[in-house]
């Protein structure tokens, strides 16, 4: 197990480099720099070659790469070129923000969809079970920011139940119930594709589970069924959900970046949208290799979490 374990950190290792050169690859694809850009025929050209070799934006490319790789990883992020503070300073509350939301997302989406699959497959062939399924196919084609918007007019414009927008309420103390007032609808937006997913695949294991002979045996001993569903639905169920819910994280990161925008929720989102309109390279790069490294981080626990799960590589 311990030998699995190990194969599995190496195997992250050359993952993780190779998001890096996307990263960084696609951040010096425009012509340009954010230097050149902003100052040509506002001061002369020795000014702005002085600012280019300060930032290093002279070098060649090959050994930029490498030093910011090598800052990257000691947590040496240098400043924003547009905003003049360190990048690390900008991006530290933002990845909170994402994160919690982010988790939010999760467990909306593993409880929801846990409980929609198993009620769908318990109930196979029925008209609960239609109506589900008709459900989950019609969520799957709803765009994200759209029914973020649709959760605004009605929730928020309509009902006024919950805030439209932000993280606290500025009239308020801020306190921890405020903030998860402002969580309950970007978090909902964004599980919301996921747990559908989630809720198609636990349905199909549910009544694959109950068909299976072993299920039917200790059903006609008279075996209670919510032992059944305990221990052997259940117990089942657990590795495609946690299989799943890993697969899910990046589509989760990806969902939340763009929820944030639209609940105008303070995270990464917002911070890389400014970073990218501007081509503020240091807070571009820092910001997307931590969602990539969020995201090889969750496949990672998903194939170690897995392996634990396998009873044979257990003994």
């Amino acid at each position: 197990m311990i030998r699995t374990i190990l194969l599995r950190l190496v195997q992250a290792i050359p993952l993780f480099l190779a998001i890096s050169v996307l990263v960084f690859g696609s951040a010096h694809l425009a012509p340009g720099d954010p230097i050149s850009n902003a100052l040509t025929g506002q001061v002369s050209q020795a000014s702005i070659d002085a600012i280019r070799h300060a930032y290093g934006l002279d070098r060649p490319i090959v050994e930029q790469y490498f030093v910011w790789l090598g800052h990257f990883l000691s947590g040496r992020w240098g400043d924003s070129l547009v905003l003049r503070v360190p990048v690390a300073s900008v991006l530290a509350p933002a990845f909170l923000n994402t994160v919690l939301l982010t988790l939010a997302a999760v467990v909306l989406c593993v409880v929801f969809g846990v409980a929609i699959g198993v009620f769908a497959g318990l109930r196979h062939g029925t008209r609960a079970d239609a109506i589900s399924m008709f459900a989950i196919q019609l969520g799957h084609n709803v765009p994200i920011f759209w029914l973020g918007l649709v959760l605004v007019w009605l929730f928020s414009l309509k009902l006024h139940w919950l805030p439209a927008s932000g993280i606290a309420d500025l009239r308020g103390d801020g306190g921890a119930l405020d903030t998860l007032r402002h969580l309950v609808l970007p978090a909902f937006s964004a599980a919301v594709i996921s747990m559908l997913i989630l809720a198609r695949l636990v349905r199909a294991n549910t009544i694959e589970i109950v068909r299976a002979d072993y299920v039917r045996t200790f059903r006609s001993l008279g075996f209670p069924r919510g032992a059944l569903l305990r221990r052997h639905v259940g117990r089942n169920l657990l590795a495609p959900v946690v299989n799943m819910t890993g697969l899910q994280i990046g589509y989760l990161l990806s969902g939340v970046i763009l929820v944030e925008n639209v609940f105008a929720w303070p995270g990464l989102g917002s911070q890389l949208y400014v970073a990218a309109a501007g081509r503020d390279y240091p807070l571009e790069q820092a910001g997307v290799m931590l969602v990539a490294a969020c995201f090889v981080t969750a496949n990672l626990v998903t194939d170690i979490a897995l392996d634990l799960l396998n009873p044979r590589l257990r003994t």
